[in-house]
């Protein structure tokens, strides 16, 4: 079983910065893909950013030049770090890790006013 961790988010206005974080637990995720995803009120999840287990990243194309996905293997951790936020960015936002089984966290809401 792996628990994952979501905090970090909250409210900021356009322009501003957030970093948020997804703490592992149960098992250690070094090794494995993380990814970010993100719902937006009455739309779909929808992919932000993975970072793989050799330290590869990809971004959708919304949020790429601004966003940053990194981890931190000794904390059994993964962030994302947010720059030049837009209110488009207000979301839910969710870590997801799949070993053997979908895990997701519980989500940390980011909202940016405009």
């Amino acid at each position: 079983q792996v628990q994952l961790v979501e905090s970090g988010g909250g409210l900021v206005q356009a322009g501003g910065s957030l970093r948020l974080s997804c703490a592992a637990s149960g098992r250690t995720v070094s090794s494995y893909p993380v990814n970010w995803f993100r719902q937006a009120p009455g739309k779909e999840r929808e992919f932000v950013a993975r970072i793989s287990g050799s330290g590869s990243t990809l971004y959708a194309d919304s949020v790429k030049g601004r966003f940053t996905i990194s981890r931190d293997n000794a904390k059994n951790t993964v962030y994302l770090q947010m720059n030049s936020l837009k209110p488009e960015d207000t979301a839910v936002y969710y870590c997801y890790v799949n070993i053997a089984n979908a895990y997701w966290g519980q989500g940390t809401q980011v909202t940016v006013s405009s």
